[in-house]
């Protein structure tokens, strides 16, 4: 389909990206996979390409480049189908807290290591016992003079080993009514007594992404290290949500189009009964329904990217974008390992990576039933 979204220097920042993942990537994925993480030696050469934070001033390290550098990056990861490199969490999901709600002294320690690969972002609000619903948290951080004392277990947290520098939600005040009044945000650095990391979680898919729980027993973190202002973390956590639904739904297109080309070039080369699959009709329909919806998505998509560039308040849409788009994502990967028939179940074919790499979209950065309750809200 016809882009118009992206200028001439967009295509060739994406043609160097893709390069990249050729080169210091994709020969490297099957290893990073057995050993649960990406390499920190990727982070640092993907900080000295420009890669990290590109949206950011030049005085913090970055480009001072627009969001489309980043739609760039999510898309290239998508259609490479590599899902252990988080770069669009430490670039677009991590990093706008300490540059939006840090003061300049937080924005010039933090930001120009991450753009240079040094120092790896994490963000820390799920617990055991509580998810989308940020209210529950029972992590604390009590203060006691010039330190914040922070107890607490944060689960599933992306980049959770190889963070070097972790946002996390607490409440600074227990028993604030309403709840959400008393959570801020504190950030958590490698290195300080009593922040421990947990087991490295199994998972279905994304292998090669260190998704970890991350235990902070009395952690002494210095009043500095505050975001913002304290008691105010639930509305900054609101207010950047925005843009992390926005970047799965990117995400989530971009990988319904890979999918589809693969299935698109099994169907052509594999035949039954004398003739290419493709030929069947209930196939031809089935992948017609499915470019549709892929087309459908990218549409909406790409209108809310222009739209969130421009400031605009999106919640709602891209509440909508996250949960149609990777909703329609798993349809097309079930469907493609249906049609490669049993060698769809098999880990030789990369439909399969895909597959057990969907399926989690429907449930990070809010699940599905989340973001309709989202949507309810406010249409009604």
């Amino acid at each position: 389909m016809k882009r118009e979204l992206f200028s001439q220097e967009h295509e060739i920042f994406r043609d160097a990206f893709r390069k990249f993942l050729e080169k210091e990537v994709i020969p490297h994925r099957e290893e990073w996979e057995k050993q649960g993480m990406v390499s920190r030696e990727v982070w640092k050469k993907a900080g000295e390409a420009g890669f990290l934070l590109p949206w950011i001033p030049e005085e913090y390290g970055g480009m001072g480049a627009d969001f489309l550098y980043s739609v760039v990056i999510i898309e290239e990861l998508a259609y490479a189908m590599e899902s252990g490199f988080a770069i669009a969490l430490h670039n677009d999901v991590v990093a706008p807290y300490i540059y939006y709600f840090g003061n300049e002294e937080q924005k010039k320690r933090w930001l120009p290591p991450a753009a240079r690969g040094e120092k790896i972002f994490a963000v820390a609000m799920t617990e055991p016992d509580a998810g989308s619903d940020l209210q529950r948290i029972k992590t604390t951080a009590i203060r006691d003079g010039d330190y914040y004392i922070l107890n607490g277990t944060k689960m599933f947290i992306t980049n959770g080993l190889l963070a070097d520098v972790v946002v996390v939600a607490a409440k600074t005040n227990p028993d604030a009514d309403p709840p959400y009044t008393g959570v801020s945000l504190l950030v958590v650095e490698r290195g300080m007594e009593g922040f421990k990391r947990g087991r490295k979680i199994p998972k279905m898919g994304m292998w090669a992404q260190d998704t970890a729980e991350l235990i902070f027993e009395d952690v002494k973190v210095p009043v500095e290290n505050l975001l913002g202002e304290e008691g105010a973390g639930f509305y900054y956590l609101m207010k950047e949500l925005q843009q992390e639904r926005l970047v799965v739904a990117i995400g989530a297109v971009a990988a319904a189009e890979k999918a589809f080309e693969i299935t698109k070039q099994y169907l052509n080369e594999r035949h039954a009964f004398g003739r290419p699959l493709k030929k069947f009709q209930y196939i031809r329909f089935k992948m017609a329904e499915l470019a549709t919806e892929i087309a459908l998505g990218r549409e909406f998509v790409d209108r809310l990217i222009r739209e969130h560039m421009k400031g605009e308040d999106v919640v709602v849409e891209t509440s909508m974008a996250k949960w149609w788009t990777t909703e329609m994502l798993k349809r097309v990967v079930d469907w493609g390992v249906q049609f490669h028939g049993g060698y769809g179940y098999t880990l030789e074919y990369p439909i399969s990576k895909a597959f057990l790499d969907a399926r989690v979209q429907t449930i990070y950065a809010g699940t599905t039933e989340i973001m309709k309750e989202i949507i309810s809200r406010r249409i009604l």
